[in-house]
């Protein structure tokens, strides 16, 4: 059985739907996290404490960075990082890893990756960065761009799932539906609907998997 694990219940309502109109309703458990990573990880880590879940998703709305995940895609992680869990210097940020503190995000699962891809195709592919603070900058979603480069979003759990996951070893992934662009905050220009039935397709494409 695979674990969903979103931030909020209008994501996790939006996931479940795919999921029931699917042949198999019964492959998919979908919990609410809570917002952030701590949040998640701690209701990650305690929802494994009594299934065996086989696989572990964390998926949302996020914000999308310009060029490289548009509104309305979808975002398939192919690492998890901390993007803000670190500290500033003279020279910039340094990341936790960086700083000998440990690690600094989180790959995600080859085989869950690609079976993701195969039943998403045309998600944009690359990192997806979970920060404490939403950007509401365009200097910051500059900032942030530049130093990871791969980067296709945003959001607030994935690193805190994907850490709950690595601890008992459970093949992890981060999928997001884009609502946003990152960087100024424009909420007339949020697709906050369109995202949530983006979501809904992911439930239905998650069924899938598991077996």
């Amino acid at each position: 059985m695979i674990l969903v694990v979103t931030a909020v219940a209008a994501e996790r309502d939006a996931v479940l739907a795919g999921v029931r109109a699917s042949p198999r309703p019964d492959s998919v458990d979908v919990l609410v996290g809570g917002v952030g990573a701590a949040a998640a990880a701690a209701r990650t880590a305690t929802a494994l404490c009594g299934v065996p879940y086989r696989q572990i998703v964390s998926a949302g709305i996020g914000g999308g960075f310009s060029g490289r995940a548009d509104i309305g895609d979808v975002a398939l992680a192919t690492r998890s990082i901390a993007a803000d869990l670190g500290a500033e210097s003279a020279e910039g940020f340094l990341s936790i890893a960086e700083l000998g503190f440990g690690v600094d995000g989180h790959d995600a699962d080859a085989d869950l990756l690609g079976a993701l891809r195969a039943a998403l195709p045309g998600a944009a592919v690359g990192a997806v960065l979970t920060v404490a603070t939403v950007t509401g900058s365009a200097a910051r979603a500059q900032g942030l761009a530049a130093r990871h480069p791969t980067a296709v979003a945003e959001a607030m759990e994935g690193y805190g799932v994907a850490t709950a996951a690595a601890g008992v070893g459970v093949p992890f992934a981060e999928i997001r539906t884009i609502s946003n662009l990152v960087g100024p905050r424009d909420r007339a220009a949020w697709r906050i609907g369109a995202a949530l039935e983006a979501l809904t397709r992911i439930g239905a494409a998650l069924a899938t998997l598991d077996g």
